[in-house]
């Protein structure tokens, strides 16, 4: 497993700016990121470059300025807000004698944190011995060559063959519990779905307030915090709509920028379950200067993880912050597509269950389409996958 840093450890963050608009964002996102994981952030250290220097990603200059700011700071970590490659990473850790965590390591790092249920620790367990399996000479350079003498003639493997194995070996065994695990959840989906509930994920971006929406609607009591990736298990309830009956909703992990690929394999179980859901509750903190990317970056993991076309409401959330009132908006269709709420004072909260019990009422009477023999309704035009652009606040 990935060394989490301890409580505390002092750290130095580099920022390079590559022509990006939102670094401003950026360098306050991996300020939360790095305190979530435990780092004391002792200074930010910028850049600007047209590309990436091969060797050490920041160049010679840039990396002496590093060295020095974590002398002074008396720091043991630097972390930098781009992924690194395994040569630039043991490159940058000769010269600065020091760890040195990438972007990937770091949000790795706080989901190894965060996990709680056996199937979240085996998902995270994963994705870190996929990041580390690119990574592993670092620690062996020195036996890179068969040692020989009596007790170490053998098989005829090094000490670095022989750790990929056994990385393998392991690798191989998540993999086997996760598998069944996701034939488990899957059957457990497959007879939700086959009844009349209708099936709603909440997405959205890191801290949008998912977990603090899903206990304002079912009062579940679920951990919900002012921190990056305070939520990673997925926790499902059933919600009672007047006029529509029982609905199940579900409070997923929040998504980022540069979401690591490792991350997404790994939790392929878990996001499926977005994937196959009849609604997704796109949460938008409605008081960040940056929500319009975030709502874009979201769009991308959806993308990835063929939920893209699942029909959405956008959730202005933290309207409280905004000083705009409560709203909802109706596509030309007229359907609610776009809702402001507070799930902190509970502002907005009637009008986001009018349309959840819209869209369960909708979900019923298409079935019972379905079911009758005459029936020529095509389901596919119940339901539009229009993503609206944001209430121009």
């Amino acid at each position: 497993m990935l060394e989490r840093p301890a409580a505390g450890e002092r750290a130095v963050i580099v920022q390079l700016d590559f022509g990006r608009e939102d670094l401003a964002e950026e360098v306050e996102e991996v300020r939360l990121l790095a305190e979530s994981a435990g780092a004391d952030v002792r200074e930010v250290i910028f850049g600007r470059r047209h590309s990436p220097d091969p060797a050490t990603f920041a160049g010679k200059g840039k990396v002496q300025e590093v060295a020095a700011a974590l002398a002074a700071a008396d720091a043991d970590l630097v972390i930098f807000n781009h992924e690194l490659s395994p040569a630039q990473e043991r490159n940058l850790e000769r010269e600065l004698k020091c760890r040195v965590v990438d972007r990937t390591a770091l949000i790795l790092d706080i989901f190894a944190l965060r996990a709680q249920s056996a199937e979240g620790k085996l998902q995270v367990e994963l994705a870190q011995l996929d990041h580390l399996a690119t990574r592993l000479v670092r620690g062996w350079t020195h036996l890179e060559r068969q040692k020989g003498g009596i007790g170490l003639r053998g098989p005829g493997e090094t000490q670095l063959e022989t750790d990929r194995r056994l990385l393998g070996n392991r690798v191989k065994l998540l993999k086997d519990r996760l598998a069944r695990l996701e034939r488990q959840r899957g059957v457990q989906r497959k007879a939700r779905n086959r009844g009349d509930i209708l099936n709603v994920s909440l997405v959205g971006y890191t801290n949008a307030g998912k977990s603090t929406l899903f206990n304002a609607l079912t009062h579940a009591g679920v951990y919900a915090a002012n921190q990056l990736f305070a939520t990673l298990d997925t926790t499902s309830r059933k919600l009672w709509l007047e006029g529509a009956g029982n609905i199940v909703i579900s409070d997923t992990v929040g998504f980022i920028r540069d979401l690591p690929h490792e991350l997404v394999a790994a939790f392929h179980a878990t996001l499926e379950a977005t994937a196959e859901a009849d609604l997704l509750l796109h949460v938008v903190d409605a008081a960040n200067p940056a929500r319009e990317d975030q709502m874009a970056e979201v769009g991308k993991v959806l993308a990835e993880i063929g939920a893209a076309e699942v029909p959405q409401i956008i959730v202005f959330n933290k309207q409280d912050l905004t000083g705009l009132p409560a709203a909802a908006e109706r596509d030309e269709y007229g359907r609610i597509r776009r809702v402001r709420v507070s799930a902190v004072t509970g502002e907005g909260l009637p009008l986001l269950r009018q349309a959840l019990t819209e869209h369960a009422a909708e979900k019923i009477q298409r079935l019972a389409a379905e079911r009758r023999p005459s029936s020529v309704d095509d389901p596919s035009t119940i339901h539009d996958s229009l993503i609206d652009s944001p209430i121009t606040q």
